[in-house]
């Protein structure tokens, strides 16, 4: 399996790149302007390809805590390849701190192995991202330096709260985001129709909101080409499925477990 956090990837960034929208009212799209993370949110996915399943991807919101005297919550991702695939063993965390804005102040990735790689991005306003690379075992670094931007962007695990807390309408969009240490574009396209959705882990169809795109490069996500996702059509934007393609194929990641205290998948009505 190659590593599929920039799934949902589904991105959304207003204000930057080029933007095309086509607003309207459709009763179809649930109303809401309540939006925001949720500090005990956690979600986790299968990965499935062809008959396969490879592992699991979760996403929670840990903490509200400080960088910098500014307010962020603390996001995670974890990467697990189950143990008894034959042919890998995949094991990877990466942590973002996100402002109020729902832009990174900074991002760090932990990819486990004989040995373990770090790369850690601190975003600088809209000016610059301080970048370092190595690997854990001696210190041993293989990157410290800066890159120089001219806007704000996402990366890897904070573009999928962006392109969550900014569901509703139909648009098209293209943005910049910080990937393998440069910056990149990815094309959205945003859908404000209702479709019915379904998942193993419940006995009825879920609402969703669709949005499909394309990259034009492999990120380090394994992500290429087009991709696909589902998101829950309530005030929480829960990615429901995605399909993507990534260098080995095309790979499925499907909802199996979620804080149902917080939440619940809402029922598709026709």
């Amino acid at each position: 399996m190659i590593n599929l956090l920039r799934i949902l990837v589904v991105l959304f960034l207003t204000g930057y790149g080029n933007t095309q929208v086509a607003q309207k009212n459709n009763p179809a799209v649930s109303e809401t302007n309540s939006k925001k993370l949720f500090v005990g949110e956690d979600l986790t996915y299968v990965v499935k390809y062809a008959f396969f399943n490879l592992g699991e991807v979760s996403f929670k919101v840990l903490d509200k805590t400080k960088i910098n005297n500014k307010s962020v919550y603390k996001t995670i991702a974890y990467i697990n390849s189950y143990p008894d695939l034959p042919f890998v063993s995949l094991h990877q965390v990466y942590e973002s701190y996100i402002d109020s804005s729902l832009f990174p102040l900074k991002f760090f990735a932990n990819i486990f192995g004989d040995d373990t790689v770090f790369v850690e991005y601190n975003f600088i306003g809209s000016s610059k991202v301080v970048m370092r690379k190595g690997k854990i075992r001696g210190s041993k670094l293989w990157l410290d330096s800066t890159a120089h931007t001219r806007h704000r962007m996402q990366d890897g695990l904070s573009i999928l709260y962006y392109a969550r807390m900014n569901f509703g309408e139909q648009k098209t969009v293209s943005f910049p985001c910080f990937v393998n240490e440069k910056e990149e574009t990815t094309l959205i396209n945003y859908f404000d129709v209702s479709e019915p959705v379904s998942i193993d882990a419940v006995d009825y169809e879920i609402d969703c909101l669709k949005l499909d795109g394309k990259t034009d490069f492999i990120s380090v996500y394994g992500l290429t080409g087009n991709f696909e996702g589902w998101f829950s059509n309530d005030s929480f934007s829960v990615p429901i499925r995605a399909k993507m393609n990534v260098i080995i194929g095309s790979v499925n990641l499907e909802l199996i477990k979620w804080n149902s205290k917080l939440w619940n998948p809402p029922s598709f009505k026709n």
